[in-house]
């Protein structure tokens, strides 16, 4: 199965963030500031140091990361919150102070499950083939990549992006104060330190934490770029790069469960079935995207902590 950043259409993106990993507070800001449409240059003007309180690079990177995460969008020159984001977000949305699993959880779904801005991250979660792996061999895999496609990325653009990666995923302890605010995605735990040296690992695993509304409105993306019309095998859905179980480093057994939950989370538009050994989800009605996510701020998904 062959990750996306082997399609010729697609071009590698490692830069944009400015060094920096996604902050808290900067998804909300970002939607706020850009209710009912604001001008393309709204992070780049001076004025936005005082707008969001941070330093320019820091705006810049908000904007960056807005967009990346699949809350900001450009239509016509303006930059405007998406309809996800105006579900979530808004003031009377479900969840505007990011207090809710389900959030980071979207937000990593964008960032991680294609390549079009943030190709690192992408990379990492579904062309690395071992749980374990260390910054370098990172860096030269994602460096081969970038050569054998003909690329402008220099050694040093993609050494930082893996920087930022990890800062942005991994739990750093006794952090400095400068970091207090512990970057968004970092919350999700779904990489770790391994060992000295600069090894870490991926922590696969059921994600008690993660939605079935989530999980579902990510099939139903995922299902949609394979151009796949009634039917997606479970093996696809587990281990296909882009695929909701790669993204979300789910095991094996923990994706069949969610899989077989999806007769009642649609209503019966996605059918789990097991026939003469191929394991799959047929589609018998239309299914809304808003709906899942909907489902995954339900009171009852708060119940799950661990993730």
């Amino acid at each position: 199965m062959k990750h996306a950043l082997h399609d010729p259409e697609v071009r590698g993106q490692f830069a944009g963030h400015e060094t920096f990993p996604l902050r808290l507070l900067w998804l909300k800001k970002a939607h706020d500031a850009c209710l009912g449409g604001a001008p393309i240059g709204t992070f780049h003007e001076q004025s936005a140091i005082a707008r969001f309180g941070v330093g320019r690079n820091m705006a810049v990177s908000m904007r960056f990361w807005a967009i990346a995460t699949g809350f900001l969008t450009e239509v016509e020159r303006e930059l405007v919150p998406t309809t996800v984001a105006e579900a979530v977000l808004s003031d009377d949305g479900f969840d505007p102070f990011i207090e809710r699993a389900a959030t980071i959880w979207l937000a990593h779904w964008a960032v991680a499950s294609t390549p079009d801005l943030t190709s690192t991250a992408y990379y990492a979660f579904n062309g690395v083939a071992n749980l374990e792996f260390d910054a370098s061999s990172l860096t030269q895999e994602l460096a081969e990549i970038v050569k054998a496609r003909g690329w402008r990325a220099t050694a040093n653009t993609l050494k930082r992006d893996v920087e930022v990666f990890l800062r942005s995923y991994v739990r750093r302890e006794g952090m400095a104060s400068d970091d207090a605010a512990e970057p968004l995605l970092a919350e999700l735990g779904l990489i770790r330190e391994a060992r000295i040296g600069g090894w870490y690992e991926f922590v696969r695993g059921p994600k008690p934490a993660l939605p079935d509304g989530v999980f579902g409105y990510a099939l139903e993306d995922f299902w949609r770029r394979t151009g796949a019309a009634t039917a997606i095998t479970a093996e696809q859905v587990c281990y296909a790069p882009g695929s909701p179980g790669r993204v979300f480093k789910l095991d094996e057994d923990s994706v069949i469960t969610r899989l077989m939950r999806l007769d009642a989370l649609t209503d019966g538009a996605w059918r789990w079935t097991d026939t003469a050994g191929l394991r799959q989800i047929q589609r018998t009605g239309s299914v809304e995207p808003m709906d899942l996510i909907s489902q995954a701020y339900q009171p009852t998904a708060d119940k799950r902590k661990a993730a």
